[in-house]
């Protein structure tokens, strides 16, 4: 249970709070994103090589997978805006140091994939935390629309990083970029300062840390929602590490070596993912069937992939990326708030961390299978071939019995 008398709607300024941390976050995200963006175009443009972005999205993927399960226990044992600051400081810090070793001439990858590895380790820490504290400064009623805005905002940071990123790596360096980064992190740890967030209590606390960790795992996969919807969670993560990771080759191979193909395709995703992100946060909770939401997105985002796949020319490549983008809020943010609204308290860190888990190793799965398959076949080939999958998937999950039940239910 939360500390007596700090729910988000007991006489506490929850819009301020909100607004803090959400900014805070916003201005954090904004300098790794800038950092995300500059990495795969550096090694994408050096390299070439579909063996190398594999690598890349590994280091930076599945260290935070296999933190989140204990970022979720601590999530619930700790202070979530301690573990926020103090995973966010060690992110710069890292950041930091590479830009210092780049400067005075180290240039090899391992030294990128090992700053890579910690940033995603900081990162493990961070996200349950970060997820499970919208609800404690929230009320319960606003969460779909905190978190449509939330995506929004994540989608404005996704227009403007590029954008930013391509001006900066092309005028200055990529150092320059991780400089940015750390400035970042130094306002958005300010601005959480401002924020009072209560520390949740648990009986669990007081067992041993294996205990809590075991009894938080045991919880999320017998809950029959919350199990079906991380397995809609895992396809879709899986199947859109094409999109995801490999669109940027496609590019490169198909249109051109421009870094503005590159630019305006990440512009096209992240367009429509705050026009569409907007939609949700002004629907709200007028927004009831979940589950529907869930599996129609889930079938619009297999028609996506096939389009990707048999686009013509950049131009109808762009107008399809738009679509992929605005596919994200509708599917993300009704999974997001299942878990927000029907998980107590005390245990969503760790749920949130075994939806990290599950998020985060998906997607580095996708990418060990479909990264070196790239250097072999098309990428066009490979978006084809996630279409058909994720069509055939979504339907085989919408007729189980947790499907339909999802779907049925108007909560």
């Amino acid at each position: 249970m939360l500390d007596p008398g700090t729910p988000a709607t007991a006489n506490r300024p929850w819009k301020r709070d909100i607004a803090l941390f959400l900014g805070g976050q916003s201005v954090s995200m904004f300098g790794s994103m800038l950092v995300q963006y500059a990495i795969v175009w550096h090694l994408t443009l050096v390299t070439q090589s579909g063996w190398v972005l594999t690598a890349a999205i590994v280091c930076g993927m599945l260290p935070q997978a296999i933190m989140s399960t204990f970022g979720g226990v601590w999530a619930d044992r700790m202070n979530r805006r301690t573990l926020i600051i103090a995973a966010d400081a060690s992110i710069a810090v890292t950041t930091l140091a590479l830009a210092f070793f780049m400067m005075a001439g180290y240039q090899e990858l391992w030294l990128i994939f090992l700053t890579l590895t910690i940033r995603s380790v900081g990162g493990g820490i961070q996200q349950p935390s970060v997820s499970a504290i919208i609800p404690q400064l929230s009320p319960t009623d606003q969460l779909m629309r905190v978190n449509g805005i939330y995506r929004s905002i994540q989608a404005a940071i996704n227009l403007l990083s590029p954008a930013a990123a391509a001006a900066i790596y092309a005028s200055m360096s990529i150092v320059a970029i991780f400089f940015v980064d750390v400035v970042t992190a130094v306002i958005g740890i300010g601005l959480l300062l401002l924020v009072a967030v209560p520390t949740v209590r648990t009986a669990a606390a007081s067992a041993g840390y294996f205990a809590d960790l075991a009894e938080g795992v045991r919880y999320t996969f017998s809950h029959p929602r919350i199990r079906w919807v991380l397995g809609v969670l895992a396809l879709m993560m899986f199947l859109a590490a094409a999109p995801s990771n490999l669109t940027p080759l496609l590019v490169v191979r198909s249109f051109g070596t421009e870094v503005w193909l590159l630019t305006v395709t990440e512009l096209s995703f992240s367009i429509g993912m705050l026009l569409s992100g907007l939609l949700v946060a002004a629907l709200g909770p007028r927004i009831r069937r979940k589950g529907l939401f869930i599996v129609a997105t889930g079938v619009a985002f297999g028609i996506v992939l096939l389009g990707l796949g048999i686009a013509p020319n950049q131009w109808v490549f762009f107008a399809v990326m738009f679509v992929a983008g605005a596919s994200v809020p509708f599917i993300i943010t009704p999974i997001t708030v299942t878990v927000q609204e029907r998980v107590d308290p005390e245990r969503q860190g760790r749920v949130f961390g075994v939806a990290g888990v599950v998020e985060m190793l998906a997607t580095p799965a996708g990418m060990l299978l479909l990264g070196p398959l790239a250097d072999v076949v098309s990428v066009e080939s490979i978006l084809i071939a996630c279409g058909v999958l994720t069509l055939v998937a979504i339907t085989t999950l919408a007729i189980v019995p947790a499907g339909r039940a999802a779907i049925a239910d108007p909560r």
